[in-house]
């Protein structure tokens, strides 16, 4: 059983830390403020201290390269250390947010990922940035593939998993309600492939929530078409299995436990189960996720502390 939650504290205090894509690493927030200020030497040391701890190296170098000027800082790192496998893949991925904004070219974020990924083949951190890129830019074939290549690498991997559900959810959507959907079945076969104490387990809460993205989109976000769709005997088995799961493994270690953490909070409101949401917003604590808060078109922030304050009755 999970040990009794921890004081939630300060409401304001807490509010001012919510969705830092840093998440729970505090590390990775020190280190951060002094990378932006043109410091990488403590970046260098975190990416070695990360070692081969495949989603925590992903996490810390997708926030590390979504930083102002992180594409200065680690074209410097590389040019002092010019084989830095670290340098060149938190310069890729650097590459890749800023094409994803609309200020640098696809093809050159696509090549500097290549490159990093010959330095270091073992390494799916390079592929998760073609992952990323090949979400908004690439064809489905190249999606997928990139996604093989990051699974062959790390087969739980935690982000590239979430980028292939919310994809596929994508598939289709004159299906509707349809419970036999690819990405339900995506979902079922990665947390049954995953060893028992995989965060892959919560991944079918993930499906329905990112399934419940897209139709809400198109048909409205009705409270009749959200019960339909939370309410459903397949939704039900889906969220009773996931937190029967977060009460026996509650994987604290694993560096985007809170993104898993907010899909469930979020889905046990959706379920109408404020009692079960209201023991996840207390581990959440200041770590919310803009996703799945902002679904299908909602302020984030707003959403997240409407409906934290409807889970703990301080509304």
């Amino acid at each position: 059983m999970s040990p009794p939650p921890p004081p939630l504290g300060r409401a304001r205090k807490r509010d001012a830390q919510l969705f830092d894509p840093a998440l729970c690493d505090a590390e990775l927030v020190d280190v951060r403020a002094q990378f932006t200020q043109g410091r990488w030497a403590r970046a260098r040391s975190l990416l070695v201290g990360t070692g081969d701890d495949w989603d925590r190296r992903g996490h810390r170098v997708v926030v590390l390269a979504q930083t102002p000027a992180a594409t200065a800082w680690a074209r410097e790192w590389l040019l002092a250390e010019p084989q830095s496998a670290d340098a060149a893949t938190l310069l890729a991925c650097a590459a890749v947010f800023t094409a994803l904004r609309g200020k640098g070219a696809p093809d050159a974020a696509d090549e500097a990922c290549r490159r990093a990924a010959a330095l270091l083949p073992a390494d799916p951190t390079p592929w998760l940035g073609l992952l990323l890129l090949s979400r908004t830019f690439g064809t489905e074939e190249e999606f997928s593939r990139h996604f093989d290549q990051v699974r062959a690498r790390h087969r739980e991997h935690h982000h590239a998993h979430h980028l292939m559900v919310a994809k596929l959810a994508e598939r289709n959507p004159a299906a509707g309600q349809d419970p036999l959907h690819e990405v339900y079945d995506f979902a079922a076969w990665a947390a049954e492939e995953s060893p028992a104490d995989s965060p892959l387990a919560v991944l079918p809460v993930i499906a329905h929530a990112e399934r419940y993205r897209v139709l809400a989109a198109i048909h409205g976000r009705s409270p009749e078409a959200a019960a339909a769709h939370w309410a459903g005997r397949r939704a039900r088995q889906v969220l009773r299995s996931a937190f029967d799961w977060w009460l026996e493994w509650e994987r604290e270690d694993h560096p985007r436990n809170r993104v898993d953490l907010n899909f469930l909070a979020h889905a046990k409101l959706c379920e109408g189960r404020p009692a079960e949401a209201a023991a996840l917003f207390h581990r959440i604590g200041s770590h919310a996720t803009r996703a799945p808060w902002s679904y299908p078109d909602l302020d984030p922030h707003k959403a997240f502390l409407a409906a934290r304050s409807a889970a703990l009755g301080t509304a």
